[in-house]
């Protein structure tokens, strides 16, 4: 048994050192991951077929989850609306300033409609797929449809959770410890060309091998575009494994809080070997002090780009929401990132309100694969007649465009706090100045 069990370790060994491990320091790939993928899709297309077929059979009504997202409004003024109610209710139109009953209904209406389609709260939530990708948390109506279709399943959850799973937490263990003690043999070595170079390719090297521990298949578009030394690279977010798919395909200065524990020793060793951005729980309060560091980071041409992620939490892979405003002050070249999951292999959202990072990097290990593409768009300027807020919405919505992803002006914040007074003293006002 000893025996059998050391051949096995030396032949898994082997297996990643030859078919990942090397592949990823030299950033090739012997297409493995391609072949995998269209072998899932073939699966998939029979699973859905044959759930539609079963469905027939037996008269069940079948699901179709509604993932367009927002429902369609005319856009009308509230004066507009107003109108319209007195008009139809009294016969009256809106001659005079004077308050009636019925303009209750107008805020009556708006406030059902606003729960009922919460533009919010369901970009935090997981996108519900229209067919099943064989996991069972995609897809909460499946009902038992055959015989076949169950083994493939319980199949399916054998080959995640026996052998990728443990292939897949080899492979993060190989590239965190490698990332770990790489940065911090070159972090002492003097500053000039060979330590640049060095930290460059032991960062992609250590990314590239956590990619494959996620099974990531990344296509990336127009890498001309790609983020050069002293400007900063915004993309959407979407999950914390974003840093992870750019940096697989970049060399770049993270910004970020000071953690402690495993993150904490990670951040340490990192900063030895690159000009990375770390700021104390109590600095990233203080707004002046962030941008007057970003600011002296990107006015030094030589430093590396830094990767910021605007809207402040993760939102579904569905829309990009607010960018806050503080990266888009600083004056410099902004280089546009848009990055889009595929669902059907594996769901990267992440929600922290409901998952903690460890059982997230689990549901993310004990998927089939993390499947995405990422474009890397032209580089912007703040315009002369622009202010910061204006030039963050023009970079959110070229993002949002090239994504194919809703472009919503509500702040991501809400995910945890309540609206604010000001969007409620807005409507009074509009209210008040029809009265008085």
């Amino acid at each position: 048994v000893v025996n059998l069990l050391g051949i096995s370790i030396t032949v898994l060994f082997t297996l990643l050192l030859v078919f990942i491990i090397v592949p990823a320091i030299f950033g090739v790939s012997f297409g493995i991951r391609k072949v995998y993928m269209k072998t899932l899709l073939k699966i998939f297309q029979w699973a859905t077929l044959r759930i539609e077929r079963g469905a027939k059979e037996k008269n069940h009504p079948l699901y179709k989850p509604y993932v367009n997202g927002i429902i369609a409004k005319e856009p009308t003024s509230l004066e507009e609306e107003i109108k319209e109610i007195r008009r139809s209710g009294s016969g009256k139109a809106l001659d005079t300033p004077e308050f009636e009953l019925s303009d209750i209904f107008y805020f009556c209406r708006k406030g059902i409609e606003t729960i009922m389609d919460d533009e919010v709260t369901k970009r935090f939530s997981a996108e519900e797929l229209e067919s099943w990708n064989l996991l069972s948390r995609t897809n909460y109506n499946f009902q038992y449809i055959s015989l076949r279709l169950t083994v493939l399943w319980g199949l399916g959850v054998l080959i995640r959770y026996c052998f990728l799973l443990p292939l897949r937490i080899a492979l993060a263990f190989t590239g965190i410890s490698l990332l770990v003690t790489g940065t911090t043999v070159v972090g002492y070595l003097p500053n000039g060309r060979c330590k640049d170079f060095l930290s460059k390719h032991v960062h992609l090297m250590c990314y590239r091998i956590c990619v494959r521990a996620l099974t990531a298949i990344i296509t990336y578009h127009d890498r001309e575009n790609r983020p050069r030394n002293g400007g900063i690279c915004v993309a959407n977010h979407t999950s914390p494994i974003d840093v992870i798919i750019l940096a697989s395909d970049g060399y770049y200065a993270m910004v970020g809080q000071i953690h402690g524990g495993l993150m904490g020793v990670i951040q340490r060793a990192m900063v030895k070997a690159c000009p990375h951005v770390w700021f104390e729980r109590s600095e990233v309060k203080d707004r002046h002090l962030v941008a007057r560091r970003l600011t002296e980071h990107v006015q030094d041409k030589s430093k590396l780009p830094i990767l910021i992620f605007p809207e402040g939490t993760c939102i579904n892979n569905t829309s990009v929401m607010m960018f806050k405003k503080g990266s888009f002050e600083i004056g410099a070249t902004v280089y546009p990132v848009a990055i889009k999951y595929d669902p059907q292999f594996g769901d990267a959202f992440w929600n922290s309100s409901k998952y903690g990072m460890v059982t997230y990097l689990l549901r993310m290990m004990t998927s089939w694969a993390i499947v995405c593409s990422v474009w890397y768009l032209p580089p912007m300027t703040k315009q002369p007649e622009e202010d910061a807020v204006q030039f963050a919405n023009r970079v959110k919505s070229a993002i949002a465009r090239q994504g194919g992803l809703v472009d919503l002006l509500w702040d991501g914040g809400l995910k945890r706090e309540k609206v604010k007074d000001a969007f409620k003293e807005e409507q009074q006002k509009l209210y008040s100045k029809m009265i008085v």
